[in-house]
């Protein structure tokens, strides 16, 4: 059964201002230990959202909107979501339907894992360096492709290329479907419902990004209620985290263009893919906060560590 707050069921107001139930969600939030991540890092930052879209108020709103008085129709609104989002534990993206990855807003539901990904920082700053002549791209893969979100931007990103977004959950590429139609990419981008590579047509890239289930099983069994809402599909990456990365990089090696890249986002599996696949030479990108989490594999190491080791990746 679903405990419930008794505040928010009967409809006891924190106040009659946005700012009041601002403050209040804040307090709230940090109460149940909620856990953040998905929508935004602080429970400020994700409240304020939450509350906006809520109430239909435009996201980048001046700070004076924190003293509109909210009528009664809107505190109940308001009451509701933050029933949800605070005693039911569903996350922020979910409730609303939406999640931001810059720019572009991608629908999500319970059927897909919720975009975030350091590759919105890569992909416009740092992707074109490791290209030879990045204008001349034509075929780009997005592995894992979960909202179809990542190749959505690469497709923004390389105009010219055709993208193949890949993913085993048929659910998720429903969502996909509909992202992809939203954005008006459906004659660049192609959804494919496999097993990394298994079922994708021969083709030869010279991008392959690919953000895939890397937490270890275990962690997975532990994760907060928020990240447990989401397919467990998209966040179990094997006993040590590493089994869908050995599986995409034995595929890549004849997936490649000669001078192609992969680009890997890994989360705390920097350590571990150092070890494993050194003969691979992984270089790690920069990103604001110092995760670093992404690395960039070439072609040409791919295929030298089979040639000096056939049967393995590294």
């Amino acid at each position: 059964m679903t405990r419930r707050n008794p505040e928010l069921r009967a409809g006891a107001a924190p106040g009659v201002t946005l700012g009041a139930w601002l403050q209040w969600a804040e307090q709230r939030y940090a109460q149940e230990r909620l856990a953040l991540g998905q929508v935004a890092a602080s429970a400020h930052d994700e409240a304020l959202y939450l509350l906006l879209r809520t109430l239909g108020l435009p996201l980048d709103s001046p700070a004076g909107v924190l003293a509109r008085k909210l009528t009664a129709a809107e505190r109940a609104a308001v009451a509701a979501v933050l029933q949800r989002r605070i005693v039911d534990r569903v996350p922020a993206a979910y409730l609303l339907r939406e999640a931001w990855l810059g720019e572009h807003c991608f629908y999500v539901d319970e059927r897909v894992i919720i975009p975030r990904s350091y590759f919105l920082e890569i992909i416009p700053g740092q992707l074109d360096g490791w290209l030879s002549d990045p204008a001349r791209v034509r075929r780009v893969a997005d592995v894992c492709t979960g909202s179809g979100c990542l190749a959505i931007l690469l497709a923004h990103h390389f105009p010219r290329a055709q993208v193949d977004a890949v993913d085993l959950s048929a659910p998720a590429l429903e969502v996909a479907k509909i992202n992809v139609r939203t954005h008006r990419l459906t004659r660049r981008v192609t959804l494919h419902c496999s097993d990394l590579f298994a079922a994708v047509p021969p083709a030869q890239y010279e991008v392959i990004v690919c953000n895939p289930p890397y937490e270890p099983s275990a962690l997975v069994e532990a994760q907060s209620p928020e990240f447990k809402a989401e397919p467990r599909l998209a966040h179990d990456g094997g006993p040590d985290g590493l089994g869908i990365i050995r599986q995409l990089l034995r595929q890549a090696r004849t997936r490649l263009a000669p001078q192609g890249i992969v680009l890997l986002e890994v989360g705390g599996l920097r350590p571990a893919m150092d070890r494993e696949f050194a003969a691979l030479e992984p270089h790690w990108l920069r990103t604001e906060d110092g995760s670093d989490c992404i690395c960039v594999i070439h072609a040409a190491r791919l295929r030298r560590a089979r040639a000096a080791r056939p049967g393995s990746t590294r």
